[in-house]
């Protein structure tokens, strides 16, 4: 098995952790939304990163005072901007339903992070017949996404109509899902001009595969500030502190395995990114996101989520998810002539 091979299989294995890392969330039924996302932030972006980086690199003191302040507080800007995009992602939930924000959110995030890295540091393949199949490839990604969203949007009028709900402020859900989608692609971002970074903890000995745990434990640290502020806003606004005394100790459990699904799929995004090759970024990502988008799918319709939408959403949805699968063709012949 080769490098790309390797990268692929690992993408597939991040695919799938992170679109089912919020299901153990469906069992945490005596803490409200607030607790159990503090509970994650505390274990997915301030312990496991910390856990990961300190046990993958050697001596990271010396690595952050190589690589300078500036390059560590333009790594924790992204990370702010990621985290504020997450209190985006739940407002726009309640505003226009899981399924059209995951939708747009991931469409977004897959253009623009592949998108403004291939534009700031690798033009010069742009204009090149690989170039162009990328371009296609991503393409393909918002086409297959947008058709997602179709589906999600019909799938919602239909659940909503059966209840006899109507939801408000969809305009503002809208917005906040495409500022979700751009903060989303700052893990990317995180990664792509986080290089300095990762060099100097290879530079220190950590291998090809952990150097970027250098990058995620400072990005993390600074995405989990709005996160913490966002929860402890509504634990105070909802009068919910209370549920973690009066939740079992399996809800704590639970919200560990959310977090181990969800930092072990960025920690195989990061390590697949090394894998690929100087673009790895550029083409992992998109890839990343279209797995996301298929597993999702394909964990929703299991799990019984489309269950009385009808059988034309769920048509509209697999034409999307089959959008998406070419889209993965096309972004590995892209990989393999880019490589």
């Amino acid at each position: 098995m080769n490098n790309t091979e390797f990268g692929f299989l690992l993408l597939i294995i991040a695919g799938l952790m992170n679109a089912s890392f919020t299901l153990p969330m469906k069992f945490t039924r005596r803490w409200a939304w607030e607790n159990t996302w503090l509970a994650w932030t505390v274990f997915a972006l301030l312990l496991l990163p910390a856990v990961a980086t300190l046990s993958t690199v050697p001596d990271l003191a010396a690595v952050y005072r190589s690589a300078g302040t500036a390059q560590l507080l333009s790594v924790m800007g992204f990370g702010v901007g990621w985290g504020l995009a997450q209190v985006f992602f739940g407002i726009a939930v309640d505003a226009i339903g899981i399924a059209l924000t995951f939708s747009l959110v991931l469409g977004t995030s897959a253009a623009v992070g592949a998108l403004i890295p291939m534009l700031r540091l690798h033009q010069d393949k742009l204009h090149t017949p690989a170039g162009h199949t990328l371009l296609l490839g991503i393409a393909m990604v918002l086409l297959g996404v947008a058709i997602c969203a179709v589906a999600g949007r019909l799938r919602e009028s239909v659940m909503r109509g059966a209840a006899g709900k109507q939801r408000k402020n969809a305009t503002a859900g809208l917005v906040l899902a495409i500022l979700c989608g751009f903060g989303a692609s700052f893990v990317n971002f995180g990664i792509t001009f986080g290089s300095p970074l990762i060099a100097m903890a290879a530079q220190h000995g950590a291998s090809a595969i952990s150097a970027v745990n250098a990058v995620w434990l400072p990005f993390m640290l600074a995405g989990a500030i709005p996160n913490l502020l966002y929860c402890f806003y509504l634990l105070h606004r909802n009068s919910s502190s209370h549920n973690f005394a009066h939740a079992g100790f399996n809800h704590w459990i639970l919200a560990f395995m959310m977090a181990a699904f969800w930092f072990g799929s960025t920690l195989l995004y990061g390590a697949a990114t090394a894998q690929l090759g100087p673009l790895g970024a550029v083409l992992g990502w998109p890839l990343f996101m279209s797995l996301i988008v298929i597993a999702a799918s394909l964990l929703g319709i299991l799990t019984g989520e489309w269950k009385g939408s009808g059988r034309w959403p769920l048509a509209v949805q697999l034409t999307g998810v089959a959008a998406l699968t070419v889209a993965i063709f096309i972004l590995a012949k892209a990989s393999q002539a880019l490589a």
